[in-house]
Order: structure tokens, then sequence, then C-alpha cells
């Protein structure tokens, strides 16, 4: 068995490192540009709507409330997709950049 030498090691390391990188920042790019989940989440959205002004309309109160309730947790769940797309892309960035770091300051 040939074991690798200190150089080659570090090679395979920052490749994987910016390999990991690169992964982080298209997957938290995928997830900014998809708009957290895109239509079904519009169309759920435009039909709660919709289902709330039915409710307001028809005077019953629990279901206008039960659609607030899920207007503002749709709402939630887009704002913490899209903390998670940037914090991806911000992660992949910062590995890949410090790859490069690495590179440059290596004799």
């Amino acid at each position: 068995m040939e074991a690798f030498s200190m150089d080659e090691l570090q090679v395979l390391m920052l490749v994987g490192m910016f390999l990991l990188g690169g992964l982080t920042f298209v997957t938290g790019v995928a997830i900014l540009v998809s708009g957290a989940w895109g239509r079904e989440l519009r169309t759920i959205t435009t039909q709660t709507t919709r289902l709330a002004q039915k409710g307001i309309a028809d005077d019953i109160s629990g279901l206008v409330g039960n659609a607030s309730t899920l207007l503002t947790s749709i709402n939630e769940m887009m704002r913490t997709a899209t903390g998670i797309g940037v914090f991806l892309t911000v992660a992949g960035a910062l590995l890949m950049g410090l790859t490069v770091w690495f590179v440059i300051q290596a004799p």
C-alpha cells in the first residue's frame, strides 16, 4: 500500500474543500432561485387568501382565523428557506475563498 506524501495529502484536502464549497454554494443558490418551492407555494397562498375572503363574506370567524394562521406559517417558511439559502451560499463562498487563500499562501 502506497502512502500519500504530505504535499499530495494537502492538495487532496484542498481539492475536497473546494468541491465541498462549490457544492454548498450551488445548493444555496438553487434554494434562493427556487423561491421556497415556487409555484406551489404561491398557489397555496392565493387559495388561502380567497378562503379568508370567503370566510369574511360569510361571517365564519374560525375559517378566517385558520386561514390567517396558515398565511403566517407560509410566510415564516419562506423566510426560513431564504435564510437557509443565504447561509449555504455564504458558507460555500467562504469555503472556496479559504481554499484559494490557502493555495496562495503555500510556498
